[in-house]
C-alpha cells in the first residue's frame, strides 16, 4: 500500500490538466512563498515586545529580523546547483518542509522559556528554508508560460505574494496582543501544509540534467561578503564608523567583492557567471532590486515600530494601518502585469519607483505630527508604486537572460532583492538608535529620529530611479 502518490512526469500532468496544469502548478508555488513571505514580514510588528519581554534594545531585538533575511540571503546562492542536483519538486518539498518544522519548533520553543538566542536560532532556520524557496516562483513562470504571458503569470504570483505581507502586520499584531509574540511562529503554518500536500500530485519528477560540481569557494566567499557587510553595519553602531574593527570589516567586504569577481571570471562553473552582468538591462535591474527591497523591507520594519515606539499605538493598530495599503497592492499588481505586456517595463518602473519614493518623503515631513489617517493614506501611495515596480521589474530583469542563465539570474535577482534588505533592515534599525541618541529618546527628538530614517528610504529609492532609467527599454 503507497502512502504517497506515485511522482508524475510533466508530460502526464499536461495531459490530465491541459492548459491549467501550468496554473496549478503556480498555485503550489505561490502558497510555499507565502508561506516563506509571511515568515519574512510577520515578526516586524514583535519587535518592541520583544525588547520588553527579554530586557533588549532595538539595535539587539532586530537581530530577530536580521538573523532571518542573512540566512534567506545566503540560503538562495546555492539554489540553482540544487535545482541541477536534486530538481524542482525535491527542492520546493524540502524546503517547505524545513519551514513548516522550524515554525513549529519556535512556537513551542518560544512558549517553553526558551530565551532570545534560541529566538534567533530559530529564525535562522526558517530564513534558511525561505531562501531556499523564494527564487523558485520566477523559475517557474520562466519555465512553465510564453514569453506574452509572463507578465500576467508574475502579476498573479504577486498578489499572493504581496496579499499575505499585506495581512501579515495585521494578523501578527492580533495575535501577538491576545497570545503572545511566539504564536506569530504558527501564521504561515497552515500554508505549508497545503503547498506540501498539493505539490506532491501537482509537481512533476526532475526532468534529467547535467550535474555540475558545487562552487563551494564562490558561495563561501559571496557568504563571507554577505555576513562581513551585515557586521560592518552593526560594527558603525557599536564602535563608530572610525573605529579599526569597522574599517577593517569594510576593507574584508572589498576584498571579498574584488576576490569574487577575479575568482568567477576564471571558474570553470561559478555560481554567479559574470555574463550575466554583460547585458545592461540586466545590471541596471540588478541595482534597482537591491535598492528596492533596502526600501521595501526596511520599511516594513520601521513603519509598525515607529506606530508603537514614537506614536504609542499597540500592536494591533499598528499591524491594521497597513493592512488597506497591502490590499490596494495585492489588487493593483495584477494591473501593473497585463500593463507590463502592453507597454515599456521600464516606464511603468519609473512611475512605480517615483510614487514609493514619495511616499517616505511624506512620512518624513510630517513627523509626529503624523495622524494614523495620514499613515494609511501614504502607505497607500507607496503600496500603489510598489504594485506598478513588482511585475516590470520581473519582466525587465529576465527579458534578455540567455535560457541556460535563467536559474542564475533568478537567484541573483532575489538574492539582490533580499540583501538590500537585510541591510535596510539594520541600516535603520542602527540609524533610528543613533540618531534617537543624539536628538532624545522623547519626543520630540525621538520623531527627528524616525523623519529623518523615512528621508534615508527615500533616498534608496531616489538612487533606484536612476538606475531604472538607464536600463534599456524592451526591444519589438
Amino acid at each position: 500500500m503507497r502512502l504517497l502518490p506515485e511522482v508524475p512526469t510533466r508530460a502526464a500532468l499536461n495531459r490530465r490538466h491541459g492548459e491549467r496544469f501550468k496554473w496549478l502548478a503556480l498555485l503550489v508555488v505561490g502558497l510555499g512563498t507565502i508561506a516563506a513571505v509571511l515568515a519574512t514580514t510577520s515578526f516586524n510588528v514583535a519587535v518592541p515586545a520583544l525588547s520588553k519581554h527579554f530586557g533588549l534594545g532595538q539595535d539587539q531585538v532586530q537581530w530577530a529580523i536580521t538573523g532571518f533575511l542573512a540566512a534567506l540571503t545566503v540560503a538562495m546562492l546555492p539554489t540553482p546547483w540544487l535545482l541541477d542536483q536534486v530538481g524542482f519538486r525535491r527542492l520546493f518539498l524540502g524546503a517547505n518542509l524545513m519551514l513548516g518544522i522550524t515554525s513549529l519548533g519556535g512556537a513551542l520553543g518560544g512558549m517553553f522559556g526558551g530565551d532570545f538566542g534560541f529566538v534567533v536560532a530559530m529564525r535562522v532556520l526558517q530564513g534558511v528554508a525561505a531562501g531556499l524557496l523564494q527564487p523558485l516562483p520566477m523559475l517557474a513562470v520562466m519555465r512553465l508560460f510564453p514569453a506574452g504571458s509572463q507578465g500576467r503569470a508574475h502579476g498573479m504570483m504577486g498578489f499572493g505574494i504581496v496579499l499575505a505581507p499585506a495581512v501579515a502586520p495585521a494578523l501578527a499584531g492580533v495575535l501577538l496582543d491576545r497570545f503572545g509574540w511566539q504564536s506569530i511562529f504558527l501564521m504561515n503554518l497552515p500554508f505549508c501544509l497545503v503547498a506540501g500536500v498539493l505539490g506532491l500530485y501537482l509537481l512533476p519528477r526532475a526532468e534529467a540534467t547535467v550535474r555540475q560540481a558545487f562552487d563551494w569557494l564562490g558561495v563561501g566567499i559571496l557568504c563571507a561578503g554577505s555576513l562581513l557587510a551585515i557586521d560592518f553595519i552593526a560594527s558603525i553602531r557599536q564602535f563608530g564608523l572610525l573605529a579599526p574593527r569597522t574599517l577593517l570589516l569594510i576593507v574584508l567586504v572589498g576584498l571579498c567583492a574584488y576576490g569574487f569577481v577575479l575568482y568567477s571570471r576564471r571558474a570553470a562553473a561559478p555560481i554567479v557567471s559574470l555574463a550575466l552582468f554583460s547585458e545592461r538591462s540586466f545590471s541596471m535591474a540588478t541595482l534597482v532590486t537591491l535598492a528596492y527591497g533596502f526600501g521595501l523591507y526596511a520599511s516594513t520594519y520601521l513603519i509598525p515600530v515607529f506606530l508603537q515606539s514614537a506614536l504609542g499605538y499597540d500592536a494591533t493598530l499598528a499591524g491594521l494601518a497597513l493592512l488597506p495599503s497591502g490590499l490596494l497592492l495585492a489588487v493593483v499588481i495584477p494591473l501593473a502585469g497585463v500593463l507590463t505586456d502592453r507597454y515599456s517595463p521600464r516606464w511603468i518602473m519609473v512611475w512605480g519607483l517615483a510614487l514609493f519614493g514619495l511616499s517616505f518623503v511624506l512620512f518624513a515631513v510630517r513627523g509626529g505630527a503624523i495622524s494614523y489617517a495620514e499613515v494609511i493614506g501614504f502607505s497607500l501611495v507607496g503600496r500603489l508604486g510598489l504594485g506598478l515596480t513588482i511585475p516590470a521589474l520581473m519582466v525587465a530583469t529576465m527579458a534578455r537572460v540567455a535560457p541556460d542563465l535563467l536559474g542564475q539570474a533568478s537567484m541573483v535577482s532575489n538574492y539582490s532583492r533580499q540583501f538590500g534588505g537585510v541591510i535596510g533592515v539594520a541600516i535603520v534599525a542602527v540609524f533610528v538608535e543613533w540618531r534617537a541618541s543624539v536628538h532624545g529618546t522623547t519626543a520630540p527628538g525621538l520623531f527627528w529620529a524616525y523623519s529623518q530614517a523615512f528621508l534615508l528610504l527615500a533616498l534608496a529609492f531616489g538612487l533606484a530611479l536612476v538606475a531604472a532609467l538607464r536600463m534599456k527599454p524592451r526591444s519589438g
